[in-house]
């Protein structure tokens, strides 16, 4: 916990006394959910302090149980995901963790939806969709939206079901269907006029707004897809919410913890799912595998990676290759190199500048750039362990040079590829298997030309 939010006793050589805050926690309190508390930041009203509890809830509330040290795990998970997020440029409500069960956070009004996203269908997907079976894979992520309605309630009037999916009208009206029956030839229980809508919805609801809203959501599950499956996981699902902070900007708000997503391991589930089916009986075994999932949650970081870009002569333009990179949007997340040498007039320095390049950041690419020297492609593949890329300069001009790339000795794998653009977009798809935000910077454009081949 930062010394702001506890008082300072005494100070010795190796170590500080602070004065517990929990009173502090108390005399600010806010509001209490049924697995966190909130509380005023003293320090800056744009603040607010997230508690994580050690109760566990499924079923809308139909079963309630406490689990010692749920609360230390949620934190940690929630806190280590908001740091990889924040690596990746999400806008987060998340400010800072203070101690095992707390974070700092921005005071955001909460966007009255959850937005849930899938990779394959569990759960209550099933329940709506009964003729598809458990577990099968979306090729195109599916956003859902959900009204939260806490305790069967909406702006304080009673509703039929908790937390009913929505789906929107041309007119801005909401249908809302029950969560957990089929949805084929069935009416919507219950509809809501645009006009009757709190203010924060409605802004939530415009057009532009619910596309980034859902951007978002699919953004953030990609970066934690392969986040996780590099820890060989598998994230399923998901469910998450927004708001907008005190300045009217759009936050990732709320926390992301094992009681927001399904994971699974060898097949096993490592989340709430094993609560909702076994109930009291499977406390101990929740206990374990949310420990175990806390704790690799840790892991959870960016890789250091770098693309180098080698080029025989000053006079071959690199232009096209920075333009990619810049589209693509992976600037800010690995490093560029650019380096410029004939393998012909000075062949032991230009193999001894690529060596050290590779040495001081192995998980790279390198893409080799040349006009008269198209063999130095495979000259550098065979002096380092990464994979080497050749893009010939001269090749519409002199389609025969690009033989030296194509017919090489063996024990030297290059690819060719004619295209700058394709050249960088190959390179981010090899690094795109260790970094999770370049590969969300790539997926997220598929997204949007890939199809269920189902109606879901």
């Amino acid at each position: 916990m930062g010394e702001k939010y506890k008082d300072l006793l005494i100070e010795g050589k190796t170590k500080r006394i602070y004065q517990d805050h929990q009173l502090f926690r108390q005399a600010f309190f806010l509001i209490e959910g049924k697995t966190k508390r909130i509380y005023q930041d003293s320090d800056d009203s744009d603040f607010v302090i997230v508690e994580s509890k050690d109760d566990l809830t499924a079923g809308d509330g139909a079963q309630h149980d406490v689990i010692e040290g749920k609360a230390a795990w949620s934190t940690e998970t929630t806190c280590n995901v908001f740091e990889l997020l924040d690596a990746c440029l999400v806008p987060l409500a998340y400010s800072e963790r203070l101690d095992d069960t707390a974070f700092r956070a921005r005071k955001c009004e909460m966007i009255p939806l959850e937005v849930v996203v899938r990779r394959e269908l569990h759960g209550s997907a099933i329940k709506r969709q009964p003729h598809l079976p458990t577990g099968l894979l979306l090729n195109q992520l599916k956003v859902e939206f959900f009204l939260k309605t806490p305790n069967k309630k909406w702006r304080g009037r009673p509703i039929r079901f908790d937390d009913p999916m929505i789906r929107f009208k041309l007119s801005g009206d909401l249908e809302l269907y029950n969560p957990k029956a089929p949805l084929h030839s069935r009416k919507p229980f219950k509809k809501l006029a645009y006009k009757s809508l709190p203010k924060i919805l409605k802004k939530a609801l415009e057009a532009s707004m619910l596309k980034r809203i859902s951007t978002m959501a699919q953004r953030i599950f990609l970066v934690l897809e392969k986040a996780w499956s590099l820890q060989n996981h598998k994230l399923v699902d998901f469910k998450i919410e927004f708001g907008f902070d005190t300045s009217g900007d759009l936050l990732l708000a709320d926390v992301i913890d094992s009681d927001s997503w399904r994971l699974i391991f060898e097949g096993e589930h490592q989340d709430k799912e094993i609560y909702r089916q076994g109930g009291k009986s499977k406390l101990e075994e929740l206990a374990i595998k949310y420990s175990h999932v806390a704790e690799l949650s840790k892991r959870l970081v960016l890789p250091r990676q770098q693309l180098i870009f080698w080029r025989a002569s000053d006079k071959d333009d690199m232009g096209e290759f920075e333009n990619a990179l810049g589209e693509y949007g992976v600037n800010l997340y690995i490093r560029a190199a650019y380096l410029t040498g004939s393998l012909h007039k000075r062949p032991v320095e230009s193999c001894q500048e690529i060596a050290q390049q590779v040495q001081d950041v192995p998980d790279a690419v390198l893409i080799v750039y040349c006009g008269r020297s198209n063999g130095a492609g495979p000259t550098l593949s065979a002096q380092v362990t990464i994979p080497t890329i050749t893009v010939p300069a001269g090749w519409s001009k002199c389609p025969e040079d690009v033989w030296s790339s194509l017919r090489t000795p063996s024990d030297v794998p290059v690819s060719v590829i004619l295209e700058p653009k394709n050249a960088v977009l190959h390179a981010l798809q090899i690094l795109a298997a260790r970094h999770p935000a370049i590969y969300a910077e790539l997926r997220i454009r598929q997204e949007t030309r890939l199809d269920n081949f189902f109606s879901i």
